[in-house]
């Protein structure tokens, strides 16, 4: 990463580090480690749901596998598990805000939420690719090098050069839809998302990407969400 970027990414970092926030009582005293996973009942909860619990089968929004055909809805397959838990703990929480997502992770209990998510860990995803020739370079720049002129750091330095994330700090975004991630930037931007929840001891809050976001155009937001599309 380029030197400029350093005070920016250690005065992130420090932010990250000092906020924290509250979660229901039915949470927090849950540490995601501490359930025995079970990606079989992971995989049929995922599929099939659970109609005696009022649970849907997250299949029929986010694919086969997590690999999702629906633009708006994330591709989930091979996502870090301990990231989707602190989605799905967030959503039922009401720290993040989504109406389906919040009504199908309240039905959940801790165990169905990690057994779904090392699952979805463990699938195959399915490459994307950039549809926009005329930006996806300009999304290379900022995903490799950032914004100096903005502060505004490489993607790379915390979602790693190909897109893997860093399990249990950053989340995956290699193949992500591009109508998706442009979506999550938007709403980092406007701060209608928020995190904060503290699972298995990973510190996975949103601060550093509300301060990100609130500095990039919603063209640069789109150049780079394509270029994220085409990584594997």
């Amino acid at each position: 990463m380029n030197r400029a970027f350093f005070p920016v990414m250690k005065s992130l970092g420090i932010a990250v580090l000092a906020v924290s926030s509250m979660i229901p009582a039915a949470y927090a005293n849950t540490d995601a480690k501490a359930v025995k996973a079970d990606p079989a009942k992971g995989e049929a909860l995922y599929k099939g749901g659970d109609a005696a619990r009022g649970i849907v089968a997250c299949v029929s929004c986010h694919g086969d596998a997590g690999n999702s055909t629906i633009s708006v809805n994330p591709k989930l397959s091979a996502q870090h598990d301990v990231y989707l838990v602190k989605q799905l703990t967030e959503f039922a929480s009401g720290t993040r805000n989504n109406a389906t997502m919040t009504a199908f992770a309240k039905s959940l209990t801790p165990e169905d939420m990690k057994n779904v998510a090392v699952y979805l860990n463990a699938q195959k995803s399915v490459p994307g690719a950039a549809k926009n020739k005329d930006i996806v370079e300009l999304g290379k720049q900022i995903y490799r090098g950032g914004i100096a002129e903005k502060n505004v750091p490489a993607c790379a330095g915390c979602h790693s050069p190909n897109g893997a994330g860093i399990p249990a700090q950053y989340p995956r975004l290699a193949g992500q839809h591009q109508d998706y991630t442009l979506a999550q930037l938007l709403n980092f931007q406007n701060g209608s998302r928020k995190g904060g929840a503290k699972i298995a001891g990973a510190r996975l809050n949103s601060p550093q990407m509300m301060t990100i976001a609130k500095s990039m155009s919603e063209d640069e937001m789109r150049a780079v969400a394509d270029y994220i599309a085409g990584l594997k």
